[in-house]
């Protein structure tokens, strides 16, 4: 008999969240399962249906007690109308009324813990506690398993550490065409034979833009800084480019589609963050390029960037540390630089690759009969 799993979350748009639950779903998809997802919707909705796999629109971003009885209702008509064996919940008011449902109808709760979470108000501790209430629980770092055990005493019979993965077919040197770059190269204004340092990730203070941007205004040579991605923080950043006398060292790139290609641009990439990262997928699709980066010393990264092997981990927070890393990165001759990014890719593919996630997914799955 086919098995159907429902995948719940708050919306479909945008986001390292989203982008797995599409993952999983292809999965489920490939083995022959049903893979059924319940969100409010968004951008993604279309894609995860090209996959194979069925949206149902439900509002479950609200977090009300009211609004999350209703959809625990819901979810429980649904798991009974569709024979639904597993349920997984990704977020936390969706998780909430995943338990309901599922206690109600007798489907298994599997949940995946994403983040650290944040405990600023009475009772969030409670409440991000049903993140560790599946009977598996994921998280997506060993930082993060030990959070589970720290905050919320998880049971380690029924916590599994899976990575999260990034899609070796995309993120391959070899299958970026030179003229890829090149579109990148003139569209961003980035001269021939400058030294390049790329930091992709949202625009936001937590992901170290403006650590990187007091970084470069220290850092001796013409090396271009590029920052990739959106976020409320470009207008803070476009000052402080201009305080900094930075206009010609610094690009603010918005969203790129080409990921890969902006990747290969870079002799390196830098990973930021102030804060701990539950995982940090940039720092691996950047590897996955052959690309070394220089990371923030806390958190999941300290998983994924080997120091002095594929790269190199600073103080968070520190400009004159990151700053001296960026010029031993770039002084390396080219042959060391590629090497080093050589064996960062060879470690992403041994074990932080999209197929990893989803066979170790669909294998905690199987332990649920």
């Amino acid at each position: 008999m086919t098995r159907t799993v429902l995948q719940v979350l708050p919306a479909l748009v945008s986001g390292g969240v989203e982008r797995g639950t599409l993952e999983i779903a292809e999965a489920l998809v490939g083995a022959g399962w049903r893979a059924l997802v319940a969100s409010a919707g968004g951008p993604l909705v279309e894609p995860l249906e090209r996959l194979g796999a069925r949206h149902v629109a439900l509002p479950l971003g609200r977090k009300s007690p009211p609004g999350i009885w209703r959809n625990a209702a819901a979810l429980a008509g649904l798991v009974r109308a569709e024979k639904v064996g597993i349920v997984h919940a990704r977020s936390r008011a969706p998780a909430w009324a995943a338990l309901l449902a599922a206690r109600r109808t007798g489907a298994r709760l599997v949940t995946t813990y994403h983040g650290t979470y944040n405990e600023g108000w009475p009772g969030k501790r409670f409440y991000n506690s049903v993140m560790a209430r599946g009977e598996r629980v994921i998280a997506i770092s060993d930082f993060i398993a030990e959070h589970l055990r720290a905050r919320h005493g998880a049971d380690p019979a029924r916590l599994r550490v899976i990575p999260r993965g990034v899609d070796e077919r995309r993120f391959d040197p070899a299958a970026v065409s030179p003229a890829r770059v090149a579109a990148l190269r003139e569209a961003w204004n980035v001269p021939e034979g400058r030294p390049v340092v790329v930091l992709p990730g949202r625009l936001t203070r937590w992901k170290g833009q403006l650590v990187l941007l007091d970084a470069m205004a220290s850092l001796p040579g013409d090396a271009i800084a590029l920052l990739v991605g959106e976020g409320g923080l470009r207008r803070v950043l476009e000052a402080r480019i201009g305080e900094l006398g930075l206009g010609e060292r610094v690009r603010l790139c918005g969203h790129a589609e080409d990921v890969p290609a902006a990747l290969l641009l870079a002799d390196v990439a830098v990973h930021a963050s102030t804060d701990p990262e539950a995982f940090g997928r940039t720092v691996i699709e950047a590897q996955a390029m052959a690309r070394p980066v220089i990371a923030s010393d806390l958190g999941a990264p300290r998983e994924t960037v080997e120091e002095g092997m594929t790269g190199w981990r600073v103080k968070p927070g520190d400009p004159a540390a990151l700053a001296e890393a960026i010029a031993r990165a770039l002084a390396l001759p080219a042959a060391e630089r590629a090497a080093m990014g050589a064996r960062a890719r060879t470690a992403v593919l041994a074990r932080y690759t999209t197929r990893a996630m989803q066979g170790a997914t669909l294998a905690v799955y199987r332990e649920l009969p």
